[in-house]
């Protein structure tokens, strides 16, 4: 392959990789947007959502490589799996607020985000007490379509990829916009206090956000898994610091920003991966994180406010 040939093939993975990582990084700035909490759990609720895809293959039938699927089958088969990981993994975004996060909502200082570590080694352990340390294969109803650009590959399962995340992001930015949920939400944001008095349920609009930020997190673990065709206890750590780096770059609460930023982190992994030695792809990445927090704290589309606490 020719040099551009390989430039075109690595930018088509790293915005599949964006892809994941912005549905993952949207959740991380839903929450700080509405309480400046970063909620360190949501790495391993994107776990949890990968494992869940694979349960709810499996219970439609489907698993390893066996079944390929074309059509309105594939379509249903994918809805329908995307659809119950949300619900899984929103519902348990909402039982993290409401069991370990609610009771700390006005304890200052960050017994919260601690508290937050202690939640996903919890859901970490669970996972690997009940599910294994072994790595399991994904079901993969996907048809091995691809298509060839000069010497690059673009295959089905990126361009359903970038359909299904770019749809979630877009549905969060009408959401968030237009409806009346998404006003509130915007309220508390900027200020939590006033828009209370102003009749804006908080707590409602706090489990919103936790309920909505998890469900994306769900639904790119089970994209990672489609993706990669495997899982384990382990994916949500690499995958979470990249999401999160992707948030502070694009400057952490702030939606398109995310979105940007975790496109952004997916094309230095990829380039970086291909042009410099994989071992320094993360030192890249981190110092990126540890630079944007040094120098520019509000990120590249964030803007600096005071603190609401």
């Amino acid at each position: 392959m020719g040099f551009f040939d390989v430039l075109l093939q690595q930018v088509i993975n790293g915005v599949s990789l964006g892809a994941m990582y912005a549905l993952l990084a949207l959740g991380f700035t839903m929450v700080y947007g509405i309480i400046e909490l970063i909620n360190f759990a949501h790495f391993n609720v994107f776990m949890v959502g990968s494992f869940v895809g694979l349960w709810v293959f499996e219970a439609m039938g489907f698993s390893g490589q066996s079944e390929v699927l074309y059509g309105l089958p594939l379509i249903g088969v994918l809805l329908a799996g995307l659809v119950v990981v949300m619900l899984a993994t929103g519902f348990l975004g909402v039982a993290i607020e409401r069991i370990a996060l609610r009771p700390l909502r006005g304890v200052s200082g960050t017994a919260p985000m601690i508290t937050t570590i202690g939640v996903s080694y919890i859901l970490f352990n669970l996972v690997l007490l009940t599910v294994g340390a072994n790595t399991l294969n994904y079901a993969n109803p996907l048809p091995k379509v691809s298509w060839d650009i000069g010497q690059a590959t673009l295959r089905l399962r990126e361009v359903l990829l970038w359909v299904v995340s770019f749809a979630l992001m877009l549905g969060l930015h009408y959401f968030v916009r237009y409806t009346k949920m998404g006003k509130a939400m915007q309220a508390t944001a900027q200020d939590q206090e006033a828009a209370r008095m102003m009749g804006v349920d908080v707590d409602r609009v706090v489990v919103m956000a936790f309920f909505l930020g998890s469900a994306l997190a769900g639904a790119a673990g089970m994209i990672f898994g489609l993706y990669y065709n495997y899982t384990s206890f382990i994916i949500g750590y690499t995958a979470g610091l990249r999401a999160f780096t992707a948030a502070v770059l694009g400057g952490i609460g702030n939606i398109p920003g995310a979105m940007l930023g975790g496109v952004l982190i997916g094309l230095i992994e990829s380039l970086g991966g291909q042009y410099l030695e994989v071992r320094w792809t993360d030192v890249i990445i981190f110092s990126i994180l540890v630079l944007v927090l040094v120098f520019r704290p509000a990120g590249l589309f964030g803007r600096a406010a005071p603190s609401k606490s």
